[in-house]
């Protein structure tokens, strides 16, 4: 019996060479949805919102040291995260990735006192819109509606208060 490799999660900023396969394949994928102005989504904000200054960060899986999978989130106000740029590289999807990216930009975005997410995905992403309707998130729009007739598909979710520490050493 042979194990699943074992994935590491670290933080980088845009300019780290291992977030080029994500930038590359999100264009790509942007694009043959939606046409050839789609690159123009991932320059739409400035990478310094990805990074802890402005209350953003950048996530990579890594699977023996290479980029399988990854997100950022950006500050959208004081008490709510947005999520962009999911990916899974095309190589590794259906293995569950991008719910364990979620799943840990969840928990940074938690960890820096972000109380909420929110995010949009476009109308020719299923898939996309299934992954956040797994994960708990709450549709802001008509999910019966033709995705094409709302444009973006807005989502949120509220995330849990942290523990409060009462001091005892059971919370230790």
């Amino acid at each position: 019996m042979t194990s699943a490799p074992e994935l590491t999660v670290v933080q980088v900023p845009v300019s780290d060479p291992r977030v080029e396969p994500l930038l590359r394949e999100l264009g790509d994928e942007y694009t043959a949805r939606y046409g050839r102005d789609a690159h123009g989504e991932l320059a739409r904000y400035p990478d310094e919102e990805f990074t802890a200054p402005y209350g953003g960060a950048l996530l990579l899986l890594l699977e023996r040291g290479v980029p399988v999978a990854g997100g950022a989130f950006r500050r959208y106000d004081a008490r709510t995260a947005e999520l962009k740029r999911i990916w899974t590289h095309s190589a590794h999807r259906r293995r569950g990735l991008a719910r364990r990216v979620v799943a840990e930009l969840e928990r940074e975005a938690g960890a820096r006192g972000y109380r909420r997410i929110r995010l949009t995905t476009g109308p020719r992403q299923p898939e996309a819109r299934a992954l956040y309707l797994a994960t708990g998130y709450t549709p802001l729009f008509d999910t019966r509606a033709d995705p094409e007739t709302i444009g973006p598909l807005p989502f949120e979710k509220h995330l849990p208060a942290p523990a409060a520490r009462t001091g005892k050493a059971s919370d230790l």
